[in-house]
């Protein structure tokens, strides 16, 4: 023989064992540095910012939804329309 050690089974262990390397650093990497998922925006900041809006349209929500009374937003209009 040629001195091939255990013939293809040997070339097969190899390749698995490599692979098995390569394929725990890949691991190993992708959990030390996760991905950034929206890199637009700036770091520590939550995805799920609403968008700016006016005072005005702030409490007209807050009216809406139950949080005060008209006549606490009517008194606030007044104080943001001033």
């Amino acid at each position: 023989m040629m001195g091939f050690g255990m013939g293809g089974l040997g070339l097969i262990f190899m390749l698995l064992f490599w692979g098995v390397i390569i394929a725990l650093a890949i691991w190993l990497l992708s959990s030390l540095f996760p991905r950034v998922k929206n890199m637009s925006s700036p770091p520590f900041t939550t995805q799920h910012d609403e968008p700016s809006q006016t005072p005005l349209e702030i409490l007209q929500r807050r009216y809406a939804r139950g949080e005060i009374s008209k006549t606490e937003y009517e008194e606030m209009r007044q104080g943001l329309e001033a």
